[in-house]
């Protein structure tokens, strides 16, 4: 597709190079942001193959919450440095050594994941620690530089790079199921503690062998950081990604002043205080048009929906689905991860701003949102448990759950790069902000007072 814009700022170029330029800078940022949160997802989704081998079994998720909240210093740091010394930090050096360590994290894993070493008289997993909250601050660090680069790029390459980083939940939750990771196998117990018959039947879940080793899939989540790398290397130094610079003086070729300015101070805040009144803005939302008021809604929204789609409402999936059958736990969780990019690739070519229609978005997320919480605390007897409707319904909500408040995350991204990019240093704090309060929030609830009941993926029995 040939786009005005891309005309424009690349004279002397023709149409059918422009194009290609397009969509190479389209892929380039879809793989790009593929490595913003590939590594803690890929992690979450090997743990059931990881937790049978490690010495602190299931309570090993509930450390890695904690690690992953306490790696949110990187983001602080960034935003402090943004804040406090504007034009210092080194933006893309950040995002080179960031990418660079996640993608030595993961391939130091697949060698030292199942590694014990004594602490108080106690086996601990210290290096799958200490290297997760590498992995976590690389991924929580993200947030708040991978974001503010695009502002290089122009306004329409930013839904790509949404797209990427809902690929990042998606592909290793695809490479866990051909691995065969958490697929279970519906045994009756009967025949294995009663030969003659006559005990009692009832299906036992019994998990079936992984395909390949937890050691490959590490391997293979280092592979996708290492394309991200390389990603961010071409849309940082290519020059046919440079003469997709809004600024002119990457169309004028001078890579070094371009590069001179990024050092500089932003120039235009998030809010001019001194901005005429009869300023037009270039939309009806954003554009460097936004009261106050409407930022203060827009951050407010966007907390509200990384708080529920990032680490509220996934703690609790499991609750919510496995007394449907493990067939609906895996379909929604497939399918969930399906609908995040989607949102993105739906956002790219319908791009509705309204405060209003976010709002309405949000408001219907979060009541889809609140009958998956009431379903995970009704576990293991929710309302249809044993009928298919419930199954389905169950599936479609995280389907529509997930769809909804990502296209909001993606339009909320798109409106906040027109206020520059300072707002989108403040996105990606915002964002993290959200997930910790999430997280603070349902880990007690979960982990401590346990007022959550699994269900039993083969055999439910409620009144």
């Amino acid at each position: 597709m040939t786009l005005p814009q891309e005309e424009a700022c690349c004279p002397g170029v023709s149409p059918q190079d422009a194009s290609a330029m397009s969509v190479l800078t389209h892929l380039l940022a879809v793989l790009f942001g593929m490595g913003s949160w590939v590594s803690i997802n890929g992690l979450w989704v090997e743990l059931p193959l990881i937790v049978p081998q490690v010495p602190e079994g299931w309570y090993l998720p509930s450390y890695l919450s904690v690690l992953i909240q306490a790696a949110n210093v990187g983001p602080l740091v960034v935003t402090l440095m943004h804040r406090l010394r504007p034009g210092v930090l080194n933006e893309a050096a950040v995002i080179y050594g960031i990418v660079a360590v996640g993608a030595v994290a993961s391939f130091l894993l697949a060698f030292f994941w199942k590694e014990t070493v004594v602490v108080a008289g106690a086996p601990r997993s210290l290096a799958l620690l200490v290297l997760t909250f590498f992995l976590a601050a690389v991924d929580c660090t993200s947030s708040v530089t991978f974001l503010p680069f695009m502002m290089h790029l122009q306004p329409h390459f930013l839904t790509s790079y949404f797209i990427g980083e809902g690929l990042s939940g998606l592909l290793p939750a695809l490479a866990a199921l051909v691995q065969g990771v958490g697929l279970v196998r519906c045994v009756n117990s009967s025949q294995s503690l009663n030969h003659s018959g006559h005990g009692a039947r009832r299906l036992e879940a019994r998990y079936q062998p992984s395909n390949f080793s937890a050691e490959v899939f590490f391997f293979f989540l280092s592979a996708m950081m290492l394309v991200s790398l390389a990603a961010f290397l071409l849309l940082d130094l290519h020059p046919a990604v440079a003469r997709q610079q809004p600024d002119p003086r990457y169309s004028a070729g001078s890579r070094e002043r371009s590069r001179r300015s990024r050092k500089r101070p932003e120039q235009r805040p998030m809010m001019d205080p001194f901005r005429p009144q009869n300023h037009k803005p270039r939309s009806s939302l954003g554009s460097s048009s936004c009261s106050q008021k409407q930022l203060v809604f827009i951050f407010v929204v966007l907390g509200w929906v990384n708080a529920l789609s990032n680490t509220a409402l996934p703690s609790v999936q499991s609750y919510s689905c496995l007394p449907y059958g493990n067939g609906a736990y895996h379909l929604s969780a497939a399918l969930a991860a399906v609908s995040n990019p989607l949102a993105g690739f739906v956002a790219m070519f319908v791009s509705i701003r309204s405060l209003v229609f976010l709002g309405f978005l949000t408001v219907l997320g979060t009541g889809i949102g609140s009958y998956i919480m009431l379903m995970a605390a009704l576990s293991p007897c929710p309302l249809l448990v044993n009928d298919g409707a419930g199954a389905a319904i169950m599936v479609l909500a995280w389907i529509l759950f997930i769809f909804s408040l990502s296209y909001v995350k993606v339009i909320i991204g798109v409106i906040l790069r027109d206020e520059g990019h300072s707002a989108l240093v403040w996105c990606g704090a915002v964002v993290q902000l959200g997930s910790l309060l999430g997280a603070v929030t349902m880990f007690p609830l979960v982990s401590v007072y346990g007022l959550f009941s699994s269900g039993d993926p083969c055999s439910t029995s409620c009144p």
